[in-house]
């Protein structure tokens, strides 16, 4: 008798541990961060400008086109290119920045991953992780230098301008 009641006390005791392993998979699964899909991207970023200290750059639905400009203590450059997001919660801006001094092409990329309603991001490949924005947004996430109002396109379209106007100038024309 006492082995049956062993054997019925590790039945019971099994039969009570599975299901808590099985929530506590479920919860641990949860927590591990997922990817932001192109869309979830694509809903943040569109037709929003990303304010920075120096300045800011703009995520053109239209096209995919991206427009930046920045004031780095007095030295003005822009940027045009294009904006991509995928299903691996990527963003990246490929554009060429222009100053005074000339024309470079360049590729900055952030990821994207959720837990819950929170999004972390960071620069890639190596930077390290933060929140972009709590599941109830809070006054200092990143999230909230995405603004609707375009601050920079008329700003590097000036600059552009300005750089060609020099150009021509120099070139005698």
């Amino acid at each position: 008798m006492r082995i049956g009641s062993r054997l019925y006390g590790a039945a019971l005791a099994l039969s009570l541990c599975l299901p808590l392993a099985a929530q506590a998979a479920e919860i641990a699964k949860k927590d591990e961060p997922t990817p932001l899909s192109a869309y979830e991207l694509y809903r943040i970023y569109g037709d929003r400008t990303w304010t920075w200290d120096t300045g800011g750059g703009r995520f053109i639905e239209d096209g995919r086109r991206f427009v930046a400009w920045v004031n780095d203590k007095g030295k003005q450059s822009f940027a045009e290119g294009k904006w991509v997001v995928d299903d691996l919660g990527q963003l990246c801006m490929r554009a060429t920045w222009t100053n005074a001094e000339g024309a470079a092409r360049a590729s900055t990329c952030f990821g994207h991953r959720k837990i819950g309603n929170t999004i972390y991001q960071r620069r890639q490949p190596n930077g390290n992780w933060y929140v972009f924005r709590h599941s109830s947004v809070h006054q200092d996430d990143e999230f909230r230098k995405l603004v609707a109002a375009d601050t920079v396109s008329a700003k590097a379209h000036d600059l552009k301008q300005l750089l060609l106007d020099q150009e021509l100038a120099r070139k005698g024309g």
